[in-house]
């Protein structure tokens, strides 16, 4: 039996597979699909939430602690691996931004690098914006990652280590509960035991949850994306404006996105979303007209009622966890919200106060803490 079952291969739970191996536990993660190839494939790869200063400050806590982790991550990866997520720290330009008093004032709150530029900094900078801005907002520090290569190395990492089992293709269809105490999950390929059992499902771990009777408050939340084949040089930096965005890659391609959509768990591209997309890509920077859609996609977030994710131990079950909710900023929160979960499993300072972030109060229904 293994120290720790992780029930979800996506970023959060390959994460926090790496990092309780790296304590020297043994390991089991098991992942219905492959690793890596749901909404931690799906986004755009930026490391920071889009307008930070309209964030709770349960979120700015995780955000500002993560930020930071991503170029050594991404360094140690493509050095045990040879897999580049291609971490890129360029900055962000905000175009108009309606509430830009309040984003300098909270940067200078939390002493972050945010400034009001002129139009003559601002196409210096990103010369293919769309014209007619007489100013922007500034994040020289903000960077993106490309989340396939991501998972891609976060997965090979994990395949390296002896301490962990990773169950592939595994479909779980129960927590295998003794009393009051969670030791496992039966799946497709038979059951996997272990101490404790950790649920990092994203928008699934809701359904897993459902069958013991505890009622998650996570829910699926479509995003579509699309993919520009761009030459290199065309866009430099990631450009936001009124919700959408537009992301570089190393390779001159150009993300677009993103939509969000209450559709339950149905992820099929739809003609209307591209076009919204294509038009608010073209909005940003014109020039993107002459590039052709390589890609549209969708993937679907775990949406929770005030974008907090849950994080910690579920009451009265003994051995079980959850790391779910993390709704747009599941990348972006990643290593805080899994070095967070670690500390508690495994007995160390947490690295903030975990209190806004446990599943008690927060689960659907109040029975759950009564039993």
């Amino acid at each position: 039996m293994q120290d720790f079952l992780i029930v979800g291969g996506g970023v959060i739970g390959m994460m926090t597979a790496l990092q309780l191996a790296d304590a020297g536990h043994s390991v089991a993660l098991v992942e219905r699909g492959q690793c890596g190839r749901e909404a931690s494939w799906a986004g755009g790869g930026i490391v920071s939430p889009l307008y930070p200063w309209r964030y709770s400050k349960a979120i700015s806590a995780l955000s500002s602690w993560s930020e930071g982790r991503y170029p050594e991550l991404a360094g140690r990866l493509l050095e045990e691996t040879g897999i580049d997520p291609e971490y890129r720290q360029k900055g962000l330009l905000y175009l108009r931004v309606e509430d830009v008093d309040v984003a300098l004032a909270w940067a200078r709150e939390v002493a972050k690098p945010l400034s009001r530029i002129d139009a003559e900094t601002l196409y210096a900078k990103e010369p293919n914006a769309a014209p007619g801005f007489e100013d922007a907002l500034w994040m020289p520090t903000l960077g993106s990652i490309r989340n396939p290569r991501l998972g891609q190395a976060l997965r090979a990492r994990l395949l390296q280590m002896p301490e962990v089992s990773l169950h592939e293709q595994c479909e779980v269809s129960a927590l295998i509960r003794e009393g009051a105490a969670i030791r496992g999950v039966e799946t497709s390929q038979g059951a996997v035991r272990a101490g404790q059992t950790v649920v990092c499902a994203g928008a699934w771990s809701r359904a897993l949850l459902a069958g013991i009777g505890v009622e998650l408050a996570v829910r699926p939340v479509k995003g579509q994306m699309i993919l520009f084949k761009a030459p290199p040089g065309l866009v430099e930096r990631v450009v936001l404006k009124d919700g959408r965005y537009v992301i570089p890659r190393g390779d001159g391609r150009v993300l677009a996105g993103s939509t969000l959509e209450e559709v339950g768990f149905d992820k099929q591209t739809t003609r209307e979303a591209r076009d919204s997309l294509h038009a608010s890509a073209l909005s940003i920077v014109p020039a993107l007209a002459e590039c052709p859609v390589e890609h549209h996609w969708a993937g679907l977030r775990p949406g929770s009622p005030d974008g907090v994710p849950m994080i910690g131990a579920v009451p009265t079950f003994e051995g079980l966890h959850v790391n779910a909710g993390h709704y747009r900023n599941g990348l972006v929160l990643a290593p805080a919200a899994t070095r967070l979960l670690v500390d508690q499993l495994i007995g160390c300072e947490p690295i903030v106060d975990p209190s806004p972030y446990l599943p008690g109060s927060r689960l659907l229904g109040s029975d759950v803490s009564a039993r």
